[in-house]
């Protein structure tokens, strides 16, 4: 199936003590974390793409741009959605937001690279 925009994804987590920016050292408060909204927006635009790849290929995360609206505590369901709005060759754009169990928490953009697993991965181990 060809990739084309308005493909949907989401994700979700229960925020627990390991989430917290406390804990990540992002900041000093037990709320959710700036960093696990962003992977949990990361995760619901992986997942909503996954089954359109061809074997042996991925995506890979590049670019983020998002705003993190409102603090959500230890506890609460934290939901993210994403939307592929474009998409150019390789690289693909999505508009991801997140909600807590009563309100938006987070908006914004990410964009994600379709790549062959091997050739990155052995590009990457060529570092080492």
């Amino acid at each position: 199936m060809p990739l084309t925009p308005g493909i949907k994804g989401s994700a979700s987590c229960v925020v627990g003590p390991e989430d917290t920016a406390k804990a990540l050292g992002s900041g000093a408060v037990d709320v959710f974390s700036t960093p696990k909204l962003v992977a949990l927006m990361e995760k619901a635009a992986l997942l909503s793409v996954r089954d359109y790849l061809d074997e042996g290929m991925d995506t890979v995360g590049t670019h983020l741009d998002i705003s993190h609206s409102a603090a959500t505590p230890v506890g609460m369901t934290v939901r993210a959605e994403s939307e592929l709005i474009e998409v150019d060759r390789r690289r693909l754009v999505f508009s991801v937001k997140a909600w807590d169990e009563t309100e938006l928490v987070g908006e914004g953009t990410h964009e994600r690279f379709i790549i062959d697993r091997d050739k990155f991965l052995a590009k990457c181990s060529s570092k080492a």
